[in-house]
């Protein structure tokens, strides 16, 4: 079974970064940076790891699980909290970002909110809510050291 690996990418600001996506014909939608496990990864956190600096050319630390699940292709996704430190997306060496009929990726910052959250077509839904729930509790995102 695939394995994909995402980060909620928390920076120094106490805002996320979220990825974009612009395709023709289709509403826009915002994904939480990350991507597949491949076999030459040592484990899913290097695999994330990989994954930030292929998209966004950034540094990060992972500093849990968050939430994992099952998508509709039978993939299950391990969502990670990081606390990215640097990045800069115009070094992105991702191969999706070499293809022009990929549509669009920009590299969004969006405050920490409930609110800020619910106002983005967040996908996949389930960790949209699991972020906005938790956010409403006012127990979320921990203070996070660097």
């Amino acid at each position: 079974m695939k394995q994909r690996v995402r980060a909620v990418l928390i920076t120094p600001d106490d805002t996320m970064l979220l990825m974009k996506r612009v395709r023709p014909g289709i509403a826009p939608y915002w994904v939480i940076i990350g991507g597949g496990v491949e076999d030459s990864d040592a484990s899913r956190e290097d695999a994330l790891l990989r994954e930030i600096r292929e998209e966004i050319a950034g540094e990060a630390e992972i500093v849990c699980l968050l939430h994992q699940l099952e998508n509709p292709k039978g993939e299950v996704e391990y969502f990670y909290l990081a606390r990215v430190s640097t990045w800069n997306f115009a070094d992105r060496t991702g191969l999706e970002f070499q293809r022009d009929d990929r549509g669009e990726y920009i590299l969004e910052e969006i405050p920490l909110t409930a609110k800020a959250i619910a106002e983005v077509n967040l996908l996949p839904e389930q960790i949209s809510d699991v972020l906005r729930e938790s956010l409403d509790r006012s127990c979320a995102m921990p203070p996070l050291q660097m």
